[in-house]
């Protein structure tokens, strides 16, 4: 029986590995399970200053989902080194860095600090608007997405994730995109722009307006793009986009993933994830499966 997977030379006991923005930095789950049994911890995403956020309300539930506009909280890379970098080296799990910037300086920069980390990996948010483009998210364009991974990837020495937004036309040439900017890895898909509304009053429920979309609801769109993005690069896919269950798992699996990022699951289950590994192995027990052989056997009609 083996589960664990490997990404760019890093190692993870199990494709299990939590989202970015939906389980902090792991300190409050910590109190109910042992990080240790996760493949993986993917942090808050961070910037290079604290950020409040979007003003409330900024979370609005949705049939089979949620919509969010926290607008990356966080109290800042220096804080992050500070307080938490340490004990998450300590848990046993591989831990990945997310990172976020509004211009290709912040990516620059962010990149520089997060080498003196114990992380493991960074992942790029690029889903953030760049001021210097009119707004425009960093994901939306191939040729962005080549930018700032170049950039990030000449600043790091760590492997880079960039994870892309399915808030495209071709998500896979944004895939090769990532690839030809030197990315070691991609992993998608981020959140989709949406929107609720209050019948009542003729506004929206969210002080931004709109925010992303998550839950089980997008996961047709996530396994659609995965495959999509299996077929168009070589570099390793971690997909995600309401997982719930282990054979969540492995339907991404099959459809080209290496592993798997939980997140909306987790703030109605704080177990989630603990449950979807455990679950996991005790298939591939049963099968006598290598989780690895299941990649990309997706069996067209």
């Amino acid at each position: 029986m083996n589960t664990s997977v490997t990404i760019a030379g890093v190692t993870f006991k199990n494709p299990v590995i939590t989202a970015s923005g939906t389980f902090g930095f792991g300190k409050e789950y910590a109190e109910f399970y042992p990080l240790s049994a996760l493949g993986g911890i993917c942090t808050k995403g961070l910037t290079l200053e604290e950020r409040p956020g979007n003003p409330s309300p900024r979370v609005a539930e949705t049939p089979s989902g949620m919509l969010n506009s926290v607008g990356l909280q966080n109290p800042g890379i220096d804080y992050y080194l500070a307080h938490y970098d340490k004990w998450l080296a300590e848990q046993g799990t591989a831990v990945i860095a997310n990172i976020a910037g509004h211009k290709l300086e912040d990516y620059e920069e962010m990149a520089r600090r997060i080498n003196d980390s114990s992380a493991d990996m960074v992942e790029l948010n690029i889903s953030c608007p760049n001021v210097r483009s009119g707004g425009m998210a960093f994901g939306v364009l191939p040729e962005s997405v080549r930018k700032v991974t170049e950039i990030v990837k000449k600043a790091c020495k760590k492997p880079v994730i960039t994870k892309l937004t399915p808030n495209v036309s071709n998500i896979a040439e944004n895939a090769k995109a990532a690839e030809e900017g030197g990315a070691d890895a991609i992993s998608l898909i981020n959140t989709l722009t949406g929107m609720a509304v209050d019948y009542k009053t003729r506004r929206p429920l969210l002080a931004n307006n709109t925010g992303g979309l998550s839950g089980p609801c997008v996961k047709p769109i996530a396994l659609r793009m995965v495959w999509e993005c299996f077929n168009a690069v070589k570099i390793p896919i971690i997909g995600l986009g309401g997982i719930t269950s282990y054979t969540d798992v492995l339907e991404f699996m099959i459809c080209g993933a290496r592993a798997v990022q939980v997140g909306t699951a987790t703030l109605s289950d704080p177990c989630a994830a603990f449950t979807i590994a455990r679950d996991l192995e005790k298939y591939a027990e049963e099968t006598d499966v290598d989780l690895n052989d299941l990649v990309g056997t997706l069996r067209l009609n």
